[in-house]
């Protein structure tokens, strides 16, 4: 069984709704989800806020924390993760921000992707450094850890 498989199956069995919010994965964590027969029932929907500005306007994302953090930081990540929730039916939100290259810096290499995980138990944070794999395959790294970060909050 795939994880997205695995993951759908599993909040099929809670009840459980998911959102997503993605920045550098434009969406692949979503489509990962909807490609699974049955997605419908615990899926409620997904933002693709690639742009800073569409972090702000979609998911409430104060400019102030990106201008002090960056885009892709942990406390962006939250911040993404507690506005997918404030803004669906889900009760279960993962976000993903990251700089998937070509590119990055010292203070924020390619490869580098924050998480954030939101539920009614509060938020949590994360950053992979992947590396510099490529785009593709720091993208479908991140997608996966996104699957499986969420996987994980629905299992006991």
């Amino acid at each position: 069984m795939s994880l997205a498989a695995d993951l759908v199956e599993t909040a099929r069995s809670s009840a459980t709704m998911i959102a997503t919010a993605e920045s550098c994965t434009g969406g692949m964590v979503a489509a990962a989800i909807t490609d699974i027969p049955g997605s419908s029932r615990i899926f409620d929907r997904g933002f693709v806020t690639y742009s800073n500005a569409a972090k702000t306007a979609m998911l409430g994302v104060d400019p102030a924390l990106i201008d002090r953090h960056g885009a892709v930081s942990e406390e962006v990540a939250r911040a993404m993760a507690e506005g997918a929730i404030a803004r669906s039916d889900a009760r279960l939100a993962v976000s993903v921000t990251g700089i998937a290259g070509p590119g990055g810096s010292e203070t924020k290499p390619e490869g580098r992707v924050c998480f954030g995980l939101a539920r009614a138990e509060g938020v949590t944070s994360q950053t992979v450094d992947f590396g510099a794999l490529g785009r593709d395959r720091v993208r479908a790294a991140a997608r996966d850890h996104a699957l499986r970060l969420l996987l994980d909050a629905l299992r006991p």
